[in-house]
């Protein structure tokens, strides 16, 4: 088995509606998301998966939500921004553009802070 990661950021800022606290008030991250693929298998010149295509389908995701407010965008209008909300929609949205039999999307992680992060993946059950 392999695991194939490629990595992307993008700046946003948020709020996050009915929180106590400081992230109740509008401020700014640098997100960093880490998308990571499973594939059992190589083609038939050894690669799992293609990274520039894996960097291109992320980063076409990423870019809407780049140097926004997240709560104007797209799912998050309706539903908070939180980073396991992003990491949910993000892992959504590319799990629908992979393009190749025998791989699977296994888990999109979102960084809010160098030590802050969720990773969103499937239930195996």
């Amino acid at each position: 088995m392999y695991e194939i990661s490629v990595e992307q950021e993008f700046e946003a800022a948020h709020y996050l509606r009915g929180y106590r606290g400081k992230c109740e008030k509008m401020h700014g991250h640098h997100f960093r998301v880490v998308a990571k693929l499973r594939a059992g298998k190589l083609d038939r010149i050894g690669i799992a998966y293609d990274f520039t295509m894996l960097k291109s389908q992320l980063g076409q995701i990423l870019a809407r939500f780049d140097h926004t407010c997240l709560n104007e965008v797209a799912p998050f209008d309706k539903i908070n921004p939180t980073s396991e909300n992003v990491a949910a929609t993000v892992y959504r949205e590319l799990q629908a553009v992979i393009e190749a039999k025998g791989v699977v999307l296994s888990s999109v992680q979102v960084w809010e802070s160098p030590r802050s992060c969720v990773t969103y993946f499937l239930d195996d059950d």
